[in-house]
Formats: structure tokens, sequence, C-alpha cells
């Protein structure tokens, strides 16, 4: 059996989006480097005026010269847009300006130093994130990359020289590039110009061959670059491959899983796992098990899985957060559950207190993994000691050890007041009662606290010999384990019942917010009415909201809590989710300095508008549980507002199309009505005309003359009208034949000649003008419709230019006036019924003239459009499919038939 060596349809339907997303977007060419000094930012001024002098419009957005003259040299000649100045801590500081870039829109910009950080204040606080919106504006952009900078190496590139780097861009930057330049220069080459001074003044330049220029750096710092870039031109190949259908050893798909929690590793395991599934080319995910006592954590630990989970997305991995207890269990779940092939795991050193990452959970999920590998990675303890000041015992944690020491004492206390009534050995159930109320009331460290001093206090007060933890009867020993076992097992049991109790509980707070949103929204009959019930349901919930969406061009608050003032940073970064589809605001990347953090409000046709949440803490709104509940209402309002206005217009259509109807029966109606007294007037008016017993007086004949004209004008109006109708009442009964178009000009022309005795017409036609298949009363009605246009929006004794030529299977037609033109935004519209631009000394019409010829031009399988003629004036084109030889002998068999 031969294999099917076909492109698959999911990979061209993937190619293609990627195409047609492109084609809106600018190019990002990145000149990518291993340090500085090898000529990245030379390279890219080069390109720049190559471009220029081809024709480009090239302007420099920020250009970082380093005092380097042959780098200045190259700037001569370019347009610099000026920098901004940022006021920071009573110094100005200089960034690029944005703003002037997209109002100046040219079709290239040059950004320096893609991984440099913005000054605070800027809209986003990278600038590959300024980088990113001049692209989805369109404008292509030329910018410069060191490998050191790449996210995914941060761990690898701080192994290697010592130095931790702390601006680094996001690799899927770095993979979504259009294009990358390699710039590479010898480490020997790169050190002679370090001491000849051309990277660094020499004081800088001595001081970093020290540290950094390093020749071992170096070259460790090349293989990487040479690595990456070889990296992405293969999996360039494999997808030109895949996508025209070239035979391959293809790899099984693989899916990569890395599991966080709340350690110090968790960056490292998120730039290991990104660089196993570039490896592999293979899909990936980060996964945290947010449990109770996550909850409980100190801010810092907190932070910790945030920033990893905001990496991992940052990365292009899918960031996951699942609530659960059995952190393993919940892991080889997902895993299961979602086919992952590898699962990346940490393991630090002397830390199995710490919960995600105690050798327990990793032996665990060995020995349930089945096929799936394994990777263990382990941490560097240097880093862990830098941030042991983080770990320690919540207040929360310390009041339930002190709670259940409490209780123990109590038992203990009550048992030595009643000593004299009960046996000691009773006193057993009452120090398991304090284990239970432990761990239901304070969970489980505290139920383990009570049990072991349960079993002391019993041993010390109550056993002889007293006051002593001597045993004087061995039996008492087999007490002592039962009473710890038992209280172990209970406290364990009840601490994990409360963490149950409390996690169902934050669930079914979350699940109840979304529920109460989704119910109220049902019965929301319009867009209003559906914002006032998410406001009303967020004020409930402690939040303050509102509901952004556009309105004539801007985003305005359609609701708001009376407490959330949206002044101008407010509306920026509304605008700026509405314009980008990516949150913004408070927590996020883009505009953090806001009160609110705004999500776009994401339809089935795009971005419908946006919603603004404030009122809660920096912890709180970046906790994975709200992020994960305010993406879940951003959904549900989004799919609300796209329903209220789906049923607007679906209500207006039915209102439009009852109108229609009634439009067509009453304008047939009259037409109908009008003709046959109009063709009695007609005919009266021409005998009269033409009789010998009229009277000789010029006025009169004049007077019978214009009335006549009007007359038939009349009667082509009501031509039009019955015209109209018919074609659009549905699928038009046209007379087809072969007809020549010159044949149709000369007969309209004929018919015009009333009206356009005082202008001169010039008519050009292609030699050997092929015939067309159509109804040539139709088309004639065409011509005549486009004639009095042009007669009656052009001065008088203008001339009226009629072309007809041949190209490409079709025949156009044009009809050229030197009138006052048509403004642009009304182009389209005039096509449409009954719509007229009104000017001054516009005559009086319908607006059904060019409806009748876009109906009946499209009815024949042709295109209809108009543009501005150069020095004033309108031109009319429309254009109709040509004849072959062969389908004119066949036509002569059926000559003069029908077309349904």
């Amino acid at each position: 059996m031969e294999r099917d060596e076909r492109p698959n349809t999911e990979d061209l339907l993937e190619a293609a989006q990627m195409e047609e997303e492109a084609r809106h977007r600018g190019r990002l060419k990145i000149f990518f480097g291993y340090a500085a000094g090898v000529g990245k930012t030379y390279a890219m001024l080069e390109a720049a005026r190559q471009r220029k002098n081809e024709g480009a419009d090239v302007v420099v957005g920020y250009v970082e010269t380093h005092g380097r003259k042959e780098t200045e040299a190259l700037l001569d000649g370019l347009e610099i847009i000026p920098r901004r100045r940022v006021p920071y801590r009573n110094v100005a500081l200089e960034e690029m300006d944005l703003d002037a870039i997209l109002e100046r829109r040219p079709e290239l910009v040059l950004v320096d130093e893609l991984a440099h950080t913005n000054a605070p204040g800027s809209r986003h606080l990278k600038r590959y994130q300024d980088v990113e919106e001049l692209l989805s504006a369109g404008i292509h952009v030329y910018t410069t990359l060191n490998v050191q900078h790449l996210e995914s190496f941060n761990d690898v590139v701080a192994q290697i020289t010592g130095i931790r780097v702390r601006e680094t861009v996001p690799d899927r930057i770095f993979d979504k590039a259009d294009e990358i330049e390699l710039i590479d220069l010898p480490p020997e080459e790169l050190l002679q110009r370090l001491k000849e001074g051309k990277v660094y003044i020499p004081e800088q330049a001595e001081r970093a061959i020290r540290k950094f220029f390093r020749p071992g750096n170096l070259l460790a710092l090349r293989e990487l670059a040479l690595r990456r870039t070889a990296q992405r031109v293969d999996r360039q190949m494999r997808a030109y491959m895949v996508t025209h259908g070239i035979p391959g050893p293809w790899p099984a798909a693989e899916r990569v899983l890395v599991c966080l929690g709340p350690t110090p590793m968790a960056e490292q395991l998120v730039r290991t796992a990104h660089r196993l599934a570039a490896h592999l080319d293979a899909e990936w995910f980060a996964l945290h098990v947010d449990t109770p006592a996550d909850r409980e954590r100190p801010p810092a630990e907190q932070d910790l899985v945030r920033r990893a989970l905001r990496l991992a997305e940052e990365l292009g991995g899918k960031a996951v957060t699942v609530p659960g207890l059995d952190v393993a269990a919940e892991i080889i779940h997902y895993a299961k559950a979602h086919n992952i092939t590898k699962i990346v795991l940490g393991k630090s050193p002397g830390s199995r207190w710490r919960e995600v990452l105690r050798t327990s959970i990793v032996d665990h999920i060995l020995q349930h993994s089945d096929h799936v590998d394994v990777h263990i990675i382990s941490a560097r303890g240097d880093a862990f000691r830098r941030t042991r000041w983080r770990v320690g015992r919540t207040s929360g944690t310390l009041r339930g050890v002190l709670a259940g020491s409490a209780l123990v004492a109590a038992v203990t206390v009550a048992g030595h007041l009643a000593l004299g009534h009960i046996v000691p050995v009773n006193l057993v159930m009452f120090y398991l009662l304090a284990v239970v109320i432990a761990g239901l009331c304070w969970g489980q460290a505290s139920a383990v606290v009570a049990s072991l001093l349960g079993v002391l206090a019993f041993d010390y007060f109550f056993v002889p010999p007293r006051l002593s933890f001597g045993v004087s009867d061995a039996q008492y020993l087999i007490t002592f384990a039962g009473l710890l076992t038992v209280a172990l097992t209970v406290g364990s049991l009840t601490g994990r019942l409360r963490e149950q109790v409390e996690l169902a509980r934050q669930r079914e707070r979350e699940n109840a917010m979304v529920y109460d949103l989704t119910r109220a929204l049902v019965a929301a009959q319009t867009v209003d009415e559906i914002a006032r019930i998410v406001v009303r349901e967020l004020e409930r919930s402690g939040w303050q909201a509102a509901v952004l969406l556009p309105d004539g061009g801007a985003l305005r608050a359609v609701t708001a809590s009376p407490g959330l003032h949206l002044d101008d940073k407010e509306n920026a970064a509304a605008n700026w989710t509405y314009r980008y589809g990516q949150p913004s605001g408070r927590g996020e990347k883009t505009l953090p300095g806001t009160r609110a953090r705004y999500l776009p409000l994401r339809g089935g046709k795009g971005v419908l508008g946006t919603l603004a949440v404030a009122g809660v803490g920096e912890a709180e709104i970046q906790s994975p549980g709200h992020r994960r509940v305010l993406d879940a209402l951003a959904a549900q309002v989004a799919t609300a507002i796209e329903r209220a206005q789906l049923a607007e217009e679906a209500r207006r259509a039915q209102l439009a199309s009852e109108a229609e109807r009634l439009y067509a029966i009453l304008l047939n109606s009259v037409s109908h009505d009008l003709r046959t007294p109009l063709a009695t007037i007609i005919g009266a008016l021409s005998a009269l005309t033409r009789a010998k017993h009229t009277p000789a007086d010029p006025e009169w004949s004049e007077l019978l003359e214009t009335a006549r004209e009007e007359a038939d004008r009349l009667n082509r109006l009501v031509g039009n009208l019955l015209d109209i109708t018919r074609l659009q009442a549905g699928r038009p009964q046209l007379l087809l034949d072969w007809c020549d178009l010159e044949d149709v000009v000369s007969h309209a022309l004929e018919q015009m000649t009333p009206y356009l005795k005082d202008r001169p017409v010039r008519v050009l036609s292609d030699a050997g003008l092929p015939l067309v298949r159509a109804d040539q009363g139709l088309m004639t009605q065409v011509l005549i419709n486009l004639l009095d246009n042009a007669a009656k929006y052009s001065p008088p004794g203008s001339p009226i230019e009629i072309s007809l030529r041949k190209g490409n299977g079709e025949v156009h037609v044009q009809i050229a006036d030197r009138g006052q033109g048509i403004p642009e935004q009304h182009r389209e519209r005039v096509f449409e019924k009954f719509y007229r631009v009104e000017q001054p000394g516009s005559p009086p019409g319908t607006g059904l003239g060019l409806a009748i010829c876009k109906t009946a031009v499209e009815a024949h399988g042709g295109h209809i459009w108009l543009e501005p003629r150069p020095r004033g004036g309108t031109v009319v084109t429309f254009s109709l499919p040509a004849a072959r030889g062969k389908e004119v002998e066949q036509g002569d068999d059926t000559h003069g038939d029908s077309a349904g």
C-alpha cells in the first residue's frame, strides 16, 4: 500500500490562517548576535539605507550608537523620530516615542535593543511590546537582539557567565519573526574591537573583558546563538515540507507538561520545559495544582507561582491552574487526560517539607506515570539559600498549632481534676476528641501537633510514674502506639476533610458567581441591560466594574460603578485592550499603573468591548482563582452581548425586509397605475407636436416639446421603478442573446439624443470587441441610466466619453463625465436604493438609477464600480463576461432563450 504523501489539510489550513494574519501585520526582522559589538546595529542601518534607496519610507524610532562614529555615519540621511522624555526621580529618561511613530505610519521603522525595559510610566513595560503594537499597526520593524536576552536561555547564560540577565524577551517573539539575520564575528576579532575602544570606552572595555567578555564565555554564547538560529531554520524547513507534502521521517506528536509549585526554581523549570518542547517541536503546558495550603502561604511564595505561570505564557506555553488536594494525583490525571508524553518535575536539595517538590510526590508520579517520560530537574542550592527567607509558617498555621496545643492543655487540666473519678486510660478518648476538633477547626498541622502533644501529656501526667516520661508497665507502650496512630490518622483525615470543605466552598463561590451572572443574563434583552446586570453582580462580590463598548469609533462606558472613575489613563488601557484583544491594566505588563484590570470581551466576530474590574488587592487580582473567575465572567458577558447584538440585527433585518416588501408592493402598484395614463399623455403630446393645425407660435411649440420631454423622463422613472421591483423580487428572468455592445451603446445614445444634444459625446472602442451574452433591453437601460446621470451631474456643454475595452476575458464599458465627482465616503453607498449624494446644485432624483445598474450588471455575472476622474469628474465602469468563439457557435442554437 502506497503512503499518502499529500499535505495534511489541518497543516494547510493553519498555514493559510498564518498567511492571512501576516497580510495585515508588519514584518519583523531581527539582527541576531551573541554579544554586544558584533555589528548588529551597523548591519541593521546598512539594510535600512538599502531599503531607503529602493524607495521605502524608512524612519529611525530608536537607535543606540554608543558613540561609535562609523555607526553614527550611517544615520545621515535617515529620518529620526524625536525621542520621548520621561521624568523619573528628578531625571529625564529618553524613550522611543511609540505614539509619534504610529501617527507618522512609516513603511519601516528601526528599533534598537529589543530587550530594553521602558521607563516607569510608559504604556508598556518592555520594548518588545512596543514592537508588537507597531507590527499590529502594519508597520515593518528592524530590530537587534543578543542571545543572552532570550528568556529560555536565562538560566543557561547565568550558569555560563555567572551574571543573571534581567532584561529578557519571550522566545515567541524570536520564533514569530519573519526573518532572522545572524550577525557573527569570531571572538578574537570581538576582543580586538573591545581593546581598540570600538565597543565601549577604554575603562568599560577593560572591565567587560575581565567579567563578561572572556573567551570561554564568548565561545559558549556564540554556540548558543548558532544553535538557536539553526533550530529555527530546521523548524522552518520541516514546516515547509509538511505543508508541501514532501515525505520525511516525521516523529510522533509530543506533549510536554511542567509542574510548578511555590518554589524559587519554578521559573527555571519553565525555561527547561520550553527548551525541551522547542527541541521536540512539541506543544507544552505549565500546570499548578492550587491546594488550600497554597492560599495560606506568604504573598512572596504565591508570587513565585504567578510569575512562573506568566513566564510560561510569554514563552508560548499554556498556563493551567487546577484546584485539588492531592498534587501528585492531579498531575497524573491531567497528564492522562491531555495525552502528555513528557513530565518535567523539580527536586530541591534538602526540601522534603516543601509540598510540591517533596520526594513522595516525585515517587508517586514515577510509580503511576505508565508510559510517560519523567524528567527530574535539580535546583542549584544557592538559589534556595538566597530565597530561604521566604519560607516560613503563616500566621494562620501558627494560630492553628497554638489552638491545638491549648485543646490538649485543656483536656490535661480536666483530666487532672477528674483523676479520682475516672480511670486514666479513659482519658485517651478525650485526647482523640481534641485531635478531631483541632483537625476540623484549624487543619492538618494543628491535628498532628495535638496528636503528639496528647501522647506526651498522657504519658507525663497520667501514666505511672507520674510527672515523668518513664513507663512502669510495658503495656502502656501499646496504648501510646495505639493513641498516636489513631490520633494521627483521625487528625489527618479531619484535616483533609477541612481542606476539602474549604476547596468545595471556594469552588462553590466561584461557580455561584458565574452561575448567578449567567442566570441574570439569560433574561437580558438589550446591551444596556446586560451591562447593568454585569456591574450589579460584580458589585455584590465587592468589586467595582464597568462595561465599555464601541460607540462612534471610540469606547464608551455603558455602565460603571459609582466609585470607578475612568480618567484618561484608564480609558487608554481600555482602548488598548479593545484594539489588541489582550488584557491590560493592573497586574498586567501593559499599562500596569491603572486602577482597574481590563479584559477583552471576545465574541465570535472579534472583540466586542472591554470589561473593567477594580477594587481588588494586587495579590488577589493576580491569583489564579480570581483570574479564572474573571476570564469566565468576561466570556459569559461577551456571549450575552453578542447574543443581544445578533437579536437586534435580526430584528432590524426583519423590519428592513418587511419595509422592502411594502416598498416593492407600493412601487409596483404605483408604477402600473402610472404607466397607462403616461402612455396616453405622451401619445397626445406627440400628436399635438406633429399636428398641422397647431399654432405657429414658437413658444407654443417649445412648450409642447418641453411637456413631451418631461413626460418621457417620467416614463423612464416609472420604467426604473418597474425594473427595480422586477430585478429584486427574486431571481430575474433575463432574455439572453449574443449582443454587440457597440450596437447597445448606439441604441442608448439614440434614445438619449434629446437630452445630450448640447454635449459632445465621444465613443472609443477597441478593435475586434467580442460579443457578450446579455439581455439587450436591460443593458440598454443600464447605459441610459448612466448617461442620464452623467448629463444631470456635469456642467452643460461638458463632454461625455464612452469607452469599450476588452481584456482578461471581459468587456469593460466606461462612462466618464466632468462633473463635481462623488466624495470617497459615498462611492460604495450610491449603488444602494434611494441613496443620493446631496451636493450644492444637485438636480432632483430618486436614487434608483445606479441601484438598477448594479442589480442588472450583477445578474449578468458582471461587476460595476466608480472612481474619481483625474482633473475632476467621475468614471463609472461595468464589466461583462466576454464570449469565446465556440460559445457563440453553440449560442446560435439557443438564440433568444431566457435565463432564470
